[in-house]
């Protein structure tokens, strides 16, 4: 016994309606609860049904599935319709998981309350390849599939940007990137970088070098001199000039492409505590509050607060040093 409503079916824990027997005799068939025949997708009516390996139908409309498809859907379609009721039925070697983000990726809908895993997720978008479907068109920026596979980029950064960059979906790679900032690219194991590819890899350890650079040199120059006054003159301003030169050099020397405004203010803004001129206090926080805009336009992320304990710590020792120059 075959039912076309969803609602007449229990539905698994993947949000696929399971197999059940009746004492009758009769079986239930398991349908796809999205993909069913009665489905308002499109004005007309499914014309051919879709079997997953694990026995769930889904009941699509052929012409869209063509227009998606590179090979014809693997050389199964076109096919001859049926003269009766049912919709010609095409086995489908995927599993019900696969299969149904790759249909909600053709049909340009949502597959996020099915929960699909992350590893679900990957599977599906190598086997589109096989069905002719591309990834790279498939997954654009306005697309569903797009905003699901980037909610899992800050549990999966690596793998995603791998999948970004073996299928050459830069829109995707970008975004993912900045959550591989604090990930220490000597990890990447052999497998990671074949997959990645000569050109997302080498743009990815620019991202960690170039920000790292770009933090050196911003860092450098120590704040500006104000007019001599009687109680503090050029020579006397030295003294804050070296401080931060000492200050900088240390964060320089430890600087992470993913260290956070936070640990920059909390290792240069101690300094003013040991300033006994107001102006010099003024032009220290001036020129932090630039460092920190400069920091945030580069969309940077947070470091650990281990670290910014560790560089407080150790700096507020290079601070008072710095008074017997």
């Amino acid at each position: 016994m075959t039912s076309d409503s969803p609602s007449t079916i229990q539905n698994s824990h993947d949000g696929f309606p399971e197999v059940e027997s009746e004492d009758d005799g009769n079986t239930l068939v398991s349908i796809s609860t999205t993909f069913f025949r009665a489905a308002q997708h499109r004005p007309q009516q499914p014309d051919v049904a879709l079997l997953s390996k694990d026995a769930v139908y889904f009941y699509v409309h052929s012409d869209l599935v063509l227009y998606a498809s590179e090979n014809r859907f693997r050389a199964m379609l076109p096919i001859s319709l049926s003269d009766g009721h049912e919709p010609p039925v095409l086995n489908v070697p995927e599993t019900s998981a696969v299969l149904n983000i790759i249909l909600h990726a053709i049909y340009d809908m949502s597959c996020s309350h099915y929960s699909p895993t992350f590893e679900t997720l990957v599977h599906a978008v190598e086997s589109m390849s096989r069905y002719g479907a591309n990834p790279k068109s498939t997954i654009v920026p306005s697309s569903p599939l797009f905003t699901l596979f980037l909610s899992h980029a800050p549990l999966f950064p690596l793998e995603l940007y791998a999948l970004a960059a073996h299928y050459d979906i830069l829109e995707l790679a970008v975004p993912t990137s900045s959550y591989l900032l604090s990930f220490p690219l000597s990890r990447v194991d052999d497998q990671i970088v074949e997959r990645i590819g000569a050109i997302y890899l080498k743009r990815l350890f620019f991202l960690h070098f170039g920000r790292a650079e770009a933090l050196k040199r911003v860092l450098l120059p120590p704040p500006h001199l104000h007019p001599p006054t009687p109680s503090c003159d050029f020579q006397s301003q030295k003294g804050l000039s070296r401080a931060w030169a000492l200050a900088s050099a240390y964060l320089a020397w430890d600087v992470r492409p993913d260290m956070s405004t936070i640990t920059l203010e909390s290792a240069l803004r101690p300094l003013a505590e040991h300033l006994p001129c107001e102006l010099c206090k003024s032009a220290l926080n001036e020129r932090v509050k630039n460092l920190v805009v400069n920091r945030c336009a580069n969309n940077m992320t947070n470091t650990s607060y281990s670290l910014q304990r560790r560089m407080t710590t150790h700096l507020s020792h290079i601070i008072i040093c710095s008074h017997w120059f």
